[in-house]
């Protein structure tokens, strides 16, 4: 049960691409089809690409603005839980309002970030929604106090 299989192979060879022009000798193509070589990867068409930035960034938005209205039903059932808990209207209210910044901070960021990665996912952006973040969470427990 011994398979005849030689001891000089190298692996896995990729086909050559369907696009490449035809080899000027036949010989010379077989040959660099037969060994393991590092060739660099086609180069991809640009041309059938189309630029998708607008779409996503009014996706994006649409979804930003459905979870802001999603935040502020948050916000009034997290204020009226808090007045039921016998704390103040006032600071309930401003509690409340303190969580929706802090879930619309880190909404906004998990948007931006899915719209555009490379560009949004950079300090200059990602660092004063986090600062504004972790601001808008302490003061929401802290101004939630009797």
């Amino acid at each position: 049960m011994a398979q005849d299989t030689p001891k000089d192979n190298t692996g896995f060879i990729l086909p050559a691409p369907a696009s490449a022009p035809p080899a000027a000798d036949a010989p010379a193509a077989s040959a660099a089809t037969s060994t393991a070589t590092t060739e660099a990867a086609p180069a991809f068409d640009t041309a059938g690409t189309t630029d998708t930035s607008s779409r996503d960034t009014l996706v994006g938005g649409m979804v930003l603005l459905l979870l802001f209205i999603a935040f502020f039903f948050a916000k009034n059932a997290y204020a009226n839980g808090l007045v039921a808990k016998r704390v103040p209207p006032n600071k309930a209210n401003a509690s409340g309002w303190w969580l929706f910044i802090f879930l619309a901070s880190l909404a906004t960021g998990v948007v931006l970030a899915a719209v555009n990665a490379h560009k949004f996912l950079a300090p200059l952006f990602m660092g004063p929604l986090v600062l504004v973040g972790l601001v808008a969470l302490l003061l929401t427990f802290t101004s939630s106090r009797r």
